[in-house]
């Protein structure tokens, strides 16, 4: 099969020293002289074909002048031949004496020489015959996890639609991509395929499993390796997925790389099945003992979790923040602060709104025609405000569920919105299909509730005091920098609203009462809420006390709550310790960045005693720049800079903020947090893997078949030759 590793022997590259492998030529007369200058006398055996399809010499084995090398590609020139070998093993002429120059002695040592040698072919005679068995053994493992990596990579799924048997892959596409190389030539699977007749299978499906889950771990093993590497990191977890019947915490890790480049990679699953302390405990216990990450070393956390299982998570970060105190707890810059904020709270109406956002996502994103009918709703509603028609236009043309202004938007269309699935329900000119018209119906039940039309005033209203800051703090780094000085503004109209929460939900109410009346729904306490209350004695309850109680007082309190547990003091210092980004420092020239708030970091740089100095020298370096002079304006335009590394306090306080889960990254280093989200909407949850999964979402990495290999015949040695 195909070979992943250089043919030459003696060759050292490979995982510690990784080089371009090139094919031998499919020139036979190109062929030949590769296979000359190689030191392998199999290879003279086998035809051009055969050493193209299947074998490869690494760049060490070539002249440097023979390669051309760019970002995209590296290449052999059309007439390279190589040359470069290791012959130190070979035996050389001089080390062999002339029989007419060999004395009796020199006899007598040659024989009891050969004598020895005889000895030991015969005594290792066993050994010598297994070694074949082993290679073979090895090819064949090969074989399936290249198969196993090129499907999971591309995201096929290993078992066909048609597959009911657990046990069986008879009619998969991973059989029937193993049945292809076999057809190709492919010796060791075809030999295991014969072996087994009765089934007519290379590999079963509990074997199946084990490759996947050695694959799993030998992917994971290379991204937490790349990680401890470079020490600081910060935990990131998304929303739970399920994944054959149980729930499952997705992770990434976020750091800052050796090239001072930041990174959020995804590095698996943890099962979170079970309930309080011991499934705390677990997690923990997964990512110290399992994985192998030392938490001493995370500098940052940040959840994104839905109502369902937030209790559960928080209590997580809790357990996280009161073991690893600099593990301070964020908001995460993938998820808008003011939906994460509501994707948290427990209460029925708040949670009615956001499931409708997604199915209002999921609905118009299916095709142009619903979005045109939704535009063309817009218009109706604002005939006489062309302006105001056409930015909602624009707006609706984006992800806005998922926007900071989400809820000002929705209240602004929501009567469109009604319009608009109401008539695709109707479908009296039959353009809709049956799915459209029955999702069109559900959306349409959601909107004429009055407790969603209450939920969605008291969201914008209350969010609209936090609309700003979440937008600037997870921005740019010169809004980060201002957001975190504005934070205690935020709380105080926070507090002020919640302080006079009578008055305020009065106005909500109104606000609400009137917008439903529009659409003609009328304003009532849920219906769930009094089924459950009918026999408690007492006058019936009033609409506008039930939303105070129930929605307007609990909205603000989690608001309230939720912003001083994501913005404590160590994460506002950690925010401020962007003064030291020279587009901040030329902003206040006349203002040296506090030392207080780099000294956060004293145990995390390399000098603490000449901290003071080397932050004075940085401030004058950046604040006394000429009129005109262009300066970094980014955390990664500063740890690019070429002189950063002299002044290692301020590299490694910079590099320790690059973890930070609230600052936005550069477009491709967040790239496996959109790959997972691509996973998760292309897969339907009985094609779901753990492993496949992370297989998919990192199929830029290197995969090593060989130390998969390795693992797989250490974890397993009892299949080894079966």
């Amino acid at each position: 099969m195909m070979q992943n590793h250089c043919a030459a022997p003696n060759c050292t590259s490979g995982k510690s020293n990784r080089q371009p492998l090139f094919r031998f030529p499919q020139d036979p007369e190109r062929c030949k002289k590769w296979v000359e200058k190689c030191p392998r006398q199999d290879l003279k055996e086998k035809s051009p074909a055969q050493l193209y399809r299947y074998y490869r010499l690494c760049g060490k084995h070539f002249e440097p002048s023979l390669i051309d090398s760019d970002p995209q590609n590296t290449v052999l020139k059309d007439d390279a031949i190589p040359t470069i070998f290791d012959v130190s093993s070979q035996p050389q002429n001089g080390q062999l004496k002339r029989g007419k120059e060999m004395t009796k002695d020199d006899e007598t040592e040659t024989k009891v020489k050969k004598k020895v040698r005889k000895t030991q072919t015969e005594t290792k005679k066993d050994d010598i015959q297994t070694v074949p068995e082993e290679d073979e053994n090895k090819e064949y493992l090969k074989s399936l996890f290249e198969v196993l990596v090129l499907l999971g990579e591309q995201n096929i799924p290993l078992k066909g639609p048609s597959d009911n048997k657990q046990d069986s892959l008879t009619s998969s596409n991973f059989q029937a991509l193993l049945e292809y190389r076999m057809n190709a030539g492919d010796e060791a699977l075809k030999k295991r395929y014969d072996a087994n007749p009765v089934n007519k299978e290379c590999c079963s499906s509990a074997q199946l499993n084990q490759l996947i889950e050695v694959c799993e771990e030998c992917i994971r093993g290379e991204l937490l390796e790349e990680v401890r590497k470079n020490t600081f990191f910060s935990l990131v977890t998304d929303d739970l997925v399920k994944i054959s019947g149980e729930w499952y915490l997705p992770v990434f890790l976020r750091y800052v790389d050796q090239a001072n480049c930041q990174w959020e990679k995804f590095v698996g699953f943890l099962s979170f099945e079970g309930d309080g302390e011991a499934l705390v405990e677990r997690l923990l216990s997964e990512l110290t003992d399992k994985w192998g990450l030392n938490m001493e070393h995370c500098r940052g956390q940040a959840h994104s979790c839905s109502s369902t299982h937030f209790s559960k998570i928080k209590a997580f970060a809790a357990k996280l923040a009161e073991k690893y105190p600099m593990a301070v707890l964020t908001p995460r810059s993938t998820c808008d602060l003011n939906m994460s904020l509501a994707s948290g709270m427990a209460l029925s109406g708040v949670r009615l709104v956001m499931s409708t956002f997604k199915k209002i996502e999921s609905f118009f994103s299916r095709s142009a025609s619903l979005q045109l009918e939704l535009e063309h709703a817009i218009s109706i509603f604002y005939p006489d405000k062309e302006e105001k028609a056409n930015e909602l236009k624009e707006v609706c043309r984006t992800s806005w569920t998922a926007r900071h202004d989400a809820f000002e938007v929705a209240v602004d269309i929501l009567e469109s919105l009604l319009l608009c699935v109401d008539s695709v329900h109707d479908n009296e000119d039959m353009r809709w299909s049956d799915q459209d018209t029955h999702d069109a119906l559900e959306i349409s039940k959601a909107l004429a509730d009055f407790e969603f039309v209450m939920a969605l005033v008291v969201l914008k209203n209350t969010l609209s005091l936090t609309r700003a800051f979440g937008k600037n703090v997870q921005g740019k780094a010169t809004e980060a920098h201002f957001a975190a000085n504005s934070l205690k503004a935020v709380l105080h109209s926070l507090t002020e609203v919640s302080d006079n929460i009578d008055v305020y939900h009065e106005f909500w109410h109104d606000e609400a009462v009137n917008l439903a009346a529009a659409m003609e729904i009328p304003g009532k306490v849920p219906r769930s809420f009094l089924r459950k209350h009918r026999s408690e004695p007492g006058t019936a309850i009033r609409p506008e006390s039930y939303y105070k109680e129930h929605l307007s007082v609990p909205v603000v309190t989690h608001v309230i709550r939720e912003m001083n547990e994501l913005f404590c003091e160590n994460h506002l210092k950690a925010l401020r310790c962007l003064s030291l980004v020279p587009a901040i420092m030329e902003q206040n020239k006349s203002t040296e960045p506090e030392e207080e708030n780099v000294q956060m970091y004293k145990n995390d740089i390399p000098n603490a005693g000449t901290l003071p100095a080397e932050l004075h020298c940085w401030w004058v370096k950046w604040s006394h720049r000429g009129k005109g002079d262009s300066v970094p304006s980014t955390l990664h335009e500063t740890l690019q800079l070429a002189d950063v590394k002299f002044f290692p306090n301020m590299l490694a306080v910079l590099r320790v903020i690059g973890t930070l889960p609230t600052l936005s990254l550069e477009d491709s280093c967040d790239a496996a947090y959109r790959r997972f989200r691509t996973y998760l909407e292309n897969t339907p949850e009985k094609f779901r893997s753990k492993g496949l999964a992370l297989l998919n979402v990192n199929h830029d990495a290197r995969h090593d078949l060989d130390s998969m290999v390795e693992a797989y015949m250490k974890t397993y040695p009892e299949r080894e030759n079966v």
